[in-house]
């Protein structure tokens, strides 16, 4: 079952991408907010980040098997690791 919800390489993917969308939206809004990192209101900076990834994670399962490739996004293809 590669590329579905079922596989591992479909959530290895996807974690993958709400790693790094979770890791710019706290860069940005803690950037946005505070010129020191000490100012940064980082209740609010995690709270969107989290927001963000939730999102991610959500678009990943609305587009699962939509594209040729049957990955969490519309154009790219998972495939399983050889070992």
């Amino acid at each position: 079952m590669t590329g579905t919800v079922f596989s591992g390489s479909f959530w290895a993917a996807t974690a993958e991408r709400t790693v790094r969308t979770a890791a710019q939206t706290l860069l940005a809004a803690v950037g946005l907010t505070a010129a020191d990192v000490l100012d940064a209101d980082w209740g609010q900076a995690l709270a969107l980040a989290g927001g963000a990834a939730l999102l991610a994670v959500l678009t990943a399962l609305s587009t699962a098997g939509a594209g040729a490739g049957g990955g969490p996004g519309l154009t790219e293809t998972v495939r399983e690791r050889e070992r």
